[in-house]
């Protein structure tokens, strides 16, 4: 059971599957794109060639997410763990605290990198039920007087999504957005600051997008870097170092890829089809569960355990004989998780549905 040209159907939670077509189109490109005679690794950042590649990638975003033009889209490095970082020290001056959603692993990170450089006030936690709930938002309580309101919708690890983009109480709303972005419809002139780690639905690693309203800019912290301060990098174009080229080029024909497919709304569609229909089975078996609360399931990340669990490492080892591969879960949580990112097909789904049932079959 492979996918199309002998694919395995690569359910991986990042760096995740691409698109077949993306995939082929670089493949095509690698060694000479657009007739220039050079690949795309092999091309200057500040050749016409780069440079009319990122300008269309980044016109692209803009209109497939409806960016407003006075955010800035830069495309820099050091994935969104770098983010957590780089958030506190571009927002912090003037302020003392931050506040921080707490609903998984991400969060958790994004709070221990925050606190050496703010004092984290935690508006909410879910910490309570395991990470298998959003705490409900009238009993959150917002410092009014921080800089911001960190909060992470989609927790890849524990499958639980926001379904709602949260109240700020005026301030800046920042968001990491690395396994949600593109997925579904955003409303970005909601936001101060989101960013995304690309390995999910944008591209390969290496590159990070950051959206910024430029109202935030004077805000960072004179230990910043250049490299990894919003402003700078907004006047040089993502350019003030060399950037991760290759990754942004996938970037852009994923882009593309969304734009042919219909936009934002389009796949937005296609990935509530695939989730419901994972859920539905789970849900419709008395041998499979997943602990999130139905209300804040992931669309993305769907864990899920066989029975007592003592069949997991069986369930895993002929998912991979039959061409479905990394739905292994987190080390931390065990069990298995399928991330249905963009790239993947609906027939991947339907595939591991199918699995599943025959499996349960032959266990019950």
């Amino acid at each position: 059971m492979t996918a199309v040209n002998g694919r395995v159907f690569n359910f991986s939670a990042g760096p995740a599957a691409l698109p077949e077509v993306v995939l082929q189109q670089a493949a095509d490109e690698m060694t000479n794109w657009r007739g220039c005679g050079a690949g795309v690794m092999e091309l200057s950042h500040r050749s016409r060639e780069f440079v009319s590649i990122a300008e269309q990638a980044e016109a692209d975003l803009r209109e497939l997410l409806g960016v407003p033009d006075n955010y800035s889209v830069l495309f820099l490095q050091g994935g969104a763990t770098g983010q957590f970082g780089f958030v506190p020290l571009n927002l912090s001056r003037g302020f003392a605290d931050a506040n921080y959603v707490n609903t998984g692993q991400w969060s958790k990170k994004a709070i221990t990198q925050a606190s050496n450089y703010l004092n984290v006030h935690v508006a909410a936690t879910g910490e309570e039920s395991g990470f298998c709930h959003i705490p409900d938002e009238s009993a959150w309580s917002v410092n009014p007087d921080a800089a911001y309101l960190h909060y992470t919708p989609n927790e890849t690890i524990g499958g639980v999504e926001f379904g709602f983009v949260p109240d700020s109480a005026g301030l800046p709303l920042v968001a990491d957005m690395s396994s949600t972005l593109l997925s579904r419809p955003v409303d970005v002139s909601r936001f101060g600051v989101i960013y995304a780690g690309a390995q999910k639905n944008i591209g390969p690693s290496g590159l990070t997008v950051v959206i910024v309203n430029r109202d935030l800019f004077g805000r960072a912290h004179d230990i910043l870097p250049d490299a990894f301060n919003y402003e700078s990098q907004d006047k040089a174009g993502s350019m003030l170092n060399t950037p991760p080229t290759y990754s942004w080029y996938i970037a852009g024909l994923v882009f593309n890829w969304l734009k042919s497919l219909g936009g934002i709304d389009a796949i937005a569609a296609i990935n509530e089809r695939k989730a419901n229909k994972l859920y539905d089975v789970i849900d419709g078996s008395d041998y499979y569960s997943n602990p999130v609360k139905k209300d804040c399931r992931s669309w993305m990340n769907i864990p899920f355990i066989c029975g007592d669990g003592s069949a997991d490492d069986a369930f895993l080892s002929g998912a991979t004989e039959a061409g479905l591969h990394t739905l292994k879960g987190h080390r931390s949580v065990g069990g298995m998780r399928a991330s249905i990112y963009n790239a993947m097909p609906e027939e991947g789904v339907d595939a591991l549905i199918s699995y599943m049932q025959e499996f349960e079959r032959t266990r019950t």
